[in-house]
Order: C-alpha cells, then sequence, then structure tokens
C-alpha cells in the first residue's frame, strides 16, 4: 500500500520555525521526486518546493526561496521541509506528493499525494 504520511504542522506566530516531515512508503522513494505544495482557503494549489531523491536536485518557488529549506533522507524514506521566518501569508494546508520528475511535479502530473496537514501562522 502507498502511503505518504505528513506530519509537523501546527500553530506558530509569524517569525517562527516548523518543520514539516514526510514519510513515504510502498513504491519505490528513491526513483521518485517528493514536492512539497500548499494550498490556501480560496487560492488555488501551490508548489513549494522539492527535491529529486536520486540525484539531490531541489526546487524552490519564489514565495519561499531563502526561508524554507527541503531535504531528503532515502534510508528512511523521509522528506523534511524546514520553515524559517514564517509569514501569516504561509499559512495553508501542505501536502506533499511523489512524481517521477520535479518537472512533472511542478506540473501537478503526481502520482500519490498526502492527507496534509495545517500550517497557521499568527501576525
Amino acid at each position: 500500500e502507498v502511503q505518504l504520511v505528513e506530519s509537523g504542522g501546527g500553530l506558530v506566530q509569524a517569525g517562527g520555525s516548523l518543520r514539516l516531515s514526510c514519510a513515504a512508503s510502498g513504491f519505490p522513494f528513491d526513483e521518485h521526486a517528493i514536492g512539497w505544495f500548499r494550498q490556501a482557503p480560496g487560492k488555488e494549489r501551490e508548489v513549494i518546493s522539492c527535491i529529486s531523491n536520486s540525484d539531490g536536485i531541489t526546487y524552490y518557488a519564489d514565495s519561499v526561496k531563502g526561508r524554507f529549506t527541503i531535504s531528503s533522507d532515502n534510508a528512511k524514506n523521509t522528506v523534511y521541509l524546514q520553515m524559517n521566518s514564517l509569514k501569516p501569508e504561509d499559512t495553508a494546508v501542505y501536502s506533499c506528493a511523489a512524481g517521477i520528475t520535479i518537472a512533472s511535479l511542478i506540473l501537478l502530473d503526481v502520482d500519490y499525494w498526502g492527507q496534509g496537514t495545517q500550517v497557521t501562522v499568527s501576525g
């Protein structure tokens, strides 16, 4: 059974930090790219960061570049998103997803989705 399970969301004050985790199972982790997406109420889903587990290449949306860091532990089949200097506009449901490449994730050509975790940043 394929699973992507996010954890680490919560409530934080502006300027604070959170680390999200995405634990994957049931598919060849090191042959996929993992992306983090977010969706705020009334807004479209946004891809914010991706990592290719085969070569370590990363991608960041401009909205999070310099504040968020994605990393992967292939031994644990887990991808992390370290979020620093959080802003109220970062408030959203954050989901991880697996795709063949970073490009496919950016195009929303996703093989598997997680269920999402809420991140709320108070101002």
